[in-house]
C-alpha cells in the first residue's frame, strides 16, 4: 500500500523512538514519575508499544488502532513531561524552556496523528 510519504515518517519515529527505550533505558529511567512502580518493565513496555504502535501504522486494518494507541500514549507520556517540570533532578539537565516547549508539541504530534483517522 501506498501512505503518504509523512505517515512513513511518523511510523519511523515512533518504531525508533521505542528501540531506544531498549538501547538507552538508563536515560528513560531516569525520567520515569517517582510514583510509578516497576520504572525498568514500564520503560519496556513503553518502547514496545510505541514500536508495535508505529508498525501498526503501516497496515490498513491496524492503521485506526494504532492512531487511537499513539494518542493515548501520548496523553499517557504527559504525566512524564509535567513530572519533569517538577523538579531539577527529574528534569534530567534539561533547559525548562524545552520541557516547557515539550507539552504543547505533545499536541501537535496527537493532532498529527488524528490526521490520518479514517
Amino acid at each position: 500500500m501506498i501512505f503518504p510519504w509523512h505517515l512513513y515518517l511518523m511510523a519511523a519515529v515512533y518504531i525508533l523512538a521505542g528501540i531506544m527505550h531498549f538501547i538507552k533505558p538508563k536515560v528513560y529511567l531516569r525520567i520515569m514519575p517517582r510514583y510509578l512502580p516497576f520504572h525498568k518493565q514500564l520503560v519496556l513496555l513503553s518502547g514496545i508499544a510505541e514500536v508495535v504502535l508505529g508498525i501498526g501504522l503501516l497496515f490498513r486494518p491496524t492503521q485506526n488502532s494504532a492512531i487511537y494507541g499513539i494518542i493515548t500514549m501520548l496523553a499517557v507520556f504527559l504525566l512524564v513531561h509535567l513530572y519533569m517540570l517538577s523538579s531539577n533532578k527529574a528534569a534530567a539537565g534539561f533547559p525548562k524552556w524545552v520541557l516547557l516547549l515539550r507539552l504543547p508539541l505533545q499536541f501537535v504530534l496527537m493532532f498529527w496523528a488524528f490526521w490520518y483517522v479514517k
